[in-house]
């Protein structure tokens, strides 16, 4: 049976990320907000529950600008934290279960938190173990508060939650009526693939209005989401949390992506838009249960991060329900470009539409010059949405914004005459090759259109003749043999890019290392290939 959904037709703009659970609880009491694990919650449900999280952590002494972390899957838990710490004015922060201690260390030392909040284990893995060995290298001082089990040298969460029972209503209305629009609310930190991780400081205004804009855009009001990205990703917390609730719809949250159980949801129709990379889009689709699952009641399925391919876009295709393709960033809520609601195949596998409404869009090239329509060059932009700052890093916050202030993504991309957006790769990703510009993204999507290839990786490696040349490290498609496949490819990159383009070595590879949100890691891939050319 399908869900009842709240303020279809209106997306509402708050003042604060955290106003959300109060405003549709008032207007759409009987909506879902919130599934997992079998249970349901109402908005008003999830307004208790954040009330609840305020009060301990204004009791544990967190003020205006104080951070609060939690280590977690995507459950319920790390949202309503989220919640509740944004609501006093605090600065949310999440940390990756997948990290090692050394990762979670790094991150407590930058954000120094005062309160982190841990999933006491999953699957079998310590979490709270692991969190504990990161705060002792990290020289934490803070308090420790473990959930969903006990843990030693943690407290427990719920004498945490009641002792915020001490904390009368009139405290904490106070409280978060200092709480502004421009305010802070939450860290993101950038991957790391091109360096030492930064993170970017996100404001209440900034998840509100990106967010808004998106979902009005996709016509996503009162839908229901899948949740599984790590939270410590701007996708799990902006485009597959906030997102739904600014819409007043509900977000199922599910602690690890598994593909069955989204199809499970969206046949009983309980989910209505798909959000993912393009790697979770073609896993759902080779299933079996792909075929005969019922998704006339989903109204999007999108995507970001990566090309899909054509494959895998003709197979969605058959299911009638809209297609979307975006391009984000840590330090834009929101997406930066987003296709149309007629957008056909070439749009939707070459491009990744137009820039949203009130972004100011332009591609900037080596010499300075704004580019004209089909030329190279940085996409740079402007937009209500946009980062505060990087997290203690004025000199990095200065340097990521031009003269007109337009921010800097280090992306290099193309606009076609259409207007939409054709992204080639990244600046810091490009290498030289006897004196062109190569960007390795440009080459992963000619492999990736290849119909043998499942996913592309393109690094820079040195050549004594042209300095640098490509090597492409390619995962075939399931059931494709390895030998001949290198020949083909060389053969397929021959008749498609330029000489100084075509990679001078394809390796195939049963697997590649990935980062947390399922992009390839390519610095430990360069690391991997420089040991391998030194043996």
């Amino acid at each position: 049976m399908a869900e009842p959904s709240a303020g279809a037709g209106a997306v509402p703009l708050l003042a604060r990320i955290s106003d959300y659970p109060a405003h549709w609880a008032e207007r759409t009491p009987e909506a879902a907000a919130v599934f997992f694990a079998g249970e349901r919650w109402t908005f008003p449900e999830l307004s208790e529950r954040v009330d609840r999280y305020a009060r301990a952590l204004f009791a544990a002494g967190v003020g205006k600008g104080d951070r609060v972390s939690v280590l977690s899957t995507p459950r319920p838990e790390f949202f309503v934290a989220f919640l509740a710490t944004a609501s006093i004015g605090g600065i949310w922060v999440g940390l990756n279960p997948r990290y090692t201690p050394g990762e979670i260390a790094r991150v407590l030392s930058d954000a120094a938190p005062c309160v982190v909040l841990a999933l006491a284990a999953f699957e079998g893995e310590d979490l709270a173990g692991r969190l504990a060995e990161a705060a002792a290298l990290a020289k934490f001082g803070g308090r420790l508060v473990a959930f969903g089990g006990a843990h030693d040298g943690f407290e427990p969460l719920d004498a945490f939650l009641d002792a915020g029972n001490a904390v009368g209503d009139a405290a904490l209305a106070a409280r978060r009526a200092e709480v502004m629009p421009d305010d802070p609310v939450l860290i993101v930190y950038t991957s790391g693939s091109t360096g030492e991780p930064k993170g970017a400081l996100l404001t209440h205004f900034g998840l509100c209005h990106g967010y808004s804009v998106q979902t009005a855009h996709f016509a996503l009001e009162g839908a229901c989401i899948v949740c599984n990205l790590p939270v410590n990703h701007i996708g799990c917390v902006g485009d597959l949390c906030c997102a739904p609730m600014v819409g007043g719809g509900a977000i199922t949250f599910m602690e690890r992506f598994d593909p069955q159980g989204i199809l499970a949801a969206i046949d009983s129709g309980q989910v209505h838009c798909m959000l993912g990379v393009p790697t979770m889009l073609q896993i759902m689709t080779e299933l079996p249960s792909f075929a005969t699952a019922d998704f006339s009641r989903v109204r999007l399925i999108c995507w970001g991060g990566a090309a899909l391919p054509r494959n895998v876009l003709a197979k969605l295709r058959e299911k009638g329900c809209r297609l979307g393709v975006t391009y984000g960033m840590s330090e834009v809520p929101g997406s930066i470009t987003m296709s149309d609601a007629d957008a056909g195949d070439e749009e939707l596998t070459r491009t990744v539409g137009r820039p949203t409404a009130g972004l100011a869009l332009r591609l900037v090239a080596e010499d300075g010059h704004v580019c004209a329509v089909g030329e190279e060059g940085e996409v740079r932009l402007r937009h209500p949405s946009v980062l505060h700052a990087y997290f203690r890093r004025p000199e990095a916050t200065r340097e990521a914004f031009d003269e007109d202030g337009y921010l800097r993504t280090g992306d290099v991309g193309v606009l076609d005459a259409s207007g939409n957006l054709r992204l080639v790769g990244r600046k810091k990703e490009m290498f030289k090759s006897g004196g062109y510009n190569v960007y390795p993204r440009e080459i992963e999507v000619c492999l990736e259109q290849h119909p043998d290839v499942a996913l592309a990786a393109v690094i820079g490696v040195p050549d004594p003749l042209y300095q640098e040349v490509g090597h492409a490290y390619v995962i075939p498609r399931q059931g494709v043999a390895h030998d001949g496949l290198s020949e083909a490819l060389a053969a397929w990159c021959r008749e498609r890019l330029a000489n100084y383009k075509r990679p001078k070595r394809i390796t195939a590879s049963d697997e590649l290392p990935l980062l947390p949100v399922g992009k390839v890691d390519k610095v430990e891939l360069k690391r991997r290939q420089a040991a391998a050319a030194a043996v």
